[in-house]
């Protein structure tokens, strides 16, 4: 069961309130998952989900190369709720199913495009270990460009802090627990519906 409930429409604050009808707005055209949370503090939800807006819907990386990455990161934060909301999107975005199932099983999925080998790369070194060697930032900026490596930074980051947030207040859990996800610790431990 998640650890915050969603405010419900009737007891939002006018901060609150102002903030959820800007991101019904936008072109999610709902209130994303970590907003439960981030609603709290108004201006935070508000920040946050716009901040969310420009990375996933106004770059220069397109919709599989940013699902890509979310799926890398969500799998390494072993986020339930942002892998199968993300996962969805991607295939949508036509990243194949063995791809998502290599990065699932944390396999390092045979990946033909070089832009999409560098997005792999790039996020499994930042969120490994919190740097890019040399030779990967130059293929990676070669791929993406200097404006798409920072785009990408900036997806890991702003996924980083969704994948937390959803973790941290079980936001979406036990409806939207990934099996494929392998982890039997979680699972073992994991509230039944």
């Amino acid at each position: 069961m998640p650890r915050l409930n969603a405010v419900p429409d009737a007891d939002l604050s006018p901060e609150q309130a102002s903030a959820c009808a800007e991101a019904r707005s936008g072109p999610r055209g709902k209130i994303p998952a970590p907003m439960i949370a981030w609603l709290r503090n108004p201006e935070l939800a508000r920040r946050a989900q716009k901040l969310g807006e420009l990375l996933r819907f106004e770059t220069s990386l397109e919709p599989r190369l940013t699902e890509l990455a979310i799926l890398v990161c969500g799998r390494h934060w072993t986020s339930h709720h942002e892998w199968t909301a993300h996962k969805a999107l991607a295939q949508k975005a036509g990243l194949a199913a063995d791809v998502i199932a290599d990065i699932a099983a944390r396999r390092v999925p045979d990946l033909q495009c070089d832009r999409q080998r560098a997005v792999y790369d790039v996020s499994l070194a930042l969120l490994t270990d919190g740097r890019i060697g040399a030779e990967l930032y130059e293929r990676g900026t070669a791929q993406l460009g200097e404006q798409g490596m920072v785009e990408l930074v900036g997806v890991l980051g702003y996924y980083c802090l969704v994948a937390l947030t959803l973790n941290a207040f079980e936001l979406g859990i036990p409806e939207n627990i990934a099996s494929e996800l392998q982890d039997p610790q979680f699972l073992a431990s994991a509230p039944i519906a």
